[in-house]
Formats: structure tokens, sequence, C-alpha cells
């Protein structure tokens, strides 16, 4: 389980995250939404290490990981898929890939697991091509394959639909709910696009100018006038 206790986080003079408690359950999908600005990306960063956390804590699996550095993050099993994919455009999509393997050791290390190739049949129709040759879409399955590669235990994804074709976003709710399905992947979705994250939350959160406005079960959403909350 991820959990984050009281966290603060601030640019310059400026408050960014404002207290921000919030867990992941093991083997769930937990949805954040909220409008742009709102301080969505700087908690991710915060959780992957990439800013150092000004006040607070972070938890994963009992352990507290708030000053580890990201690598060691990464070791422990937390994969992460940012906003904007940050694949190596230059490299081919199988290298992309073998990228993902650098925390894992023997066997593990060497080898592509097939599941990826399963899940995003495009990547390896298109293996030798250059990454930056592909389409937004392609690119993002690219880099959730490069996570996925780690075999993480926490899959931290940031806004998987932004810039997408319909028909892509479509394959990748599938390739989210099939993970979530074995119960063995704990994930920390981020979103803008209600339906998507409606589809998929067992757990939702709401952020509002670096506060969380609202929490409760994926089922509730509409009751609770989730969409309502997105316009604030």
């Amino acid at each position: 389980m991820l959990e984050i206790e009281g966290l603060n986080q601030y640019y310059g003079g400026s408050h960014i995250l404002r207290g921000v408690s919030l867990s992941a359950p093991q083997g769930r999908v937990t949805t954040l939404l909220g409008r742009n600005g709102v301080g969505k990306s700087t908690l991710l960063k915060s959780l992957m290490g990439l800013v150092p956390v000004k006040a607070g804590r972070i938890r994963w699996n009992g352990a507290d990981i708030t000053d580890w550095p990201t690598h060691r993050r990464v070791r422990a099993g937390i994969g992460y898929v940012p906003q904007g994919r940050d694949i190596f455009a230059r490299l081919t999509v199988e290298e992309n890939l073998r990228m993902g393997l650098a925390t894992l050791s023997g066997t593990a290390a060497r080898t592509i697991p097939d599941e990826i190739y399963t899940m995003f049949p495009v990547l390896k129709d298109m293996r030798t091509r250059r990454g930056g040759d592909l389409s937004g879409g392609q690119q993002q399955q690219l880099a959730i394959g490069r996570a996925l590669a780690a075999k993480p235990k926490l899959l931290i994804l940031d806004e998987p639909t932004e810039g997408i074709q319909p028909s892509i976003i479509k394959d990748i709710e599938a390739v989210i709910r099939h993970l979530a399905t074995s119960g063995e992947m704990t994930i920390l979705l981020v979103e803008q696009y209600y339906d998507f994250a409606a589809s998929l939350a067992h757990h939702y959160a709401v952020m509002s100018r670096g506060e969380l406005i609202r929490q409760g079960e994926g089922a509730e959403m509409q009751d609770a006038s989730v969409k309502n909350l997105l316009a604030i």
C-alpha cells in the first residue's frame, strides 16, 4: 500500500501542495482528478523523489521512502509514466523497452517480457522503429510498456489519455483494467478525463488548489457529483 501523509510542497514562495494525505490500497486503482495546475503532477514527482518533500511522509509497503532517491524507489517496485511520456526519441522501441530493464538482474534484465507485446501488439510490430517516429498514442503505449518492463508493484500514471486518439484510449483502458484484475499491482492514476477515470476507479480523490477536497469509493463518483468538482 502507498500512504501519503500531510505532504506539503513549495515552488519558490508558492505553496503548491497543502497537507495532502492519500492512500492507494494494494491491488486497486486509485484515481486522482483535478484541473490543470492544481498540483497533481507535483504530487507524483514528490512520490518519485524528483522533487524533495518539504513536509510530510510517504510510505510504501510500510517503509518510509520520503527521503529515498528516485532509483531506490524504482528498485523497490514503483513504476512511473510521466505526463508527456518522456520516451527516448532516437532509440528504437525495443531499446526504449530495454531501458525499463535497468533495475533488474539476471535473465530478467536481458529479456523484454512477452506480456508487454501481448498488451501492446503495435510495439512488437514497430520494435525496430525509432520512438520519435511513433504517433502520440503509440508513444504513450511505449512509455507504459517501459514502466511495466521493470515489473513494478505500484504503477503511477500521469494523465495517460492526454492528446491520445479515442481508439488508443480504449486500448490503454483495457490494459489498466487487466493489470488491476490480477490484484497484484497497485495503480495510482492521475486524470482530467472523468469518464476514463470513473470507468477504472476503485477509489477516487479530487484535488483543487493543492488540496484534496473529496475522496471516496469509485462506485460513488456519480452520486458525489465528482464531475462537477472538476469545474472548480
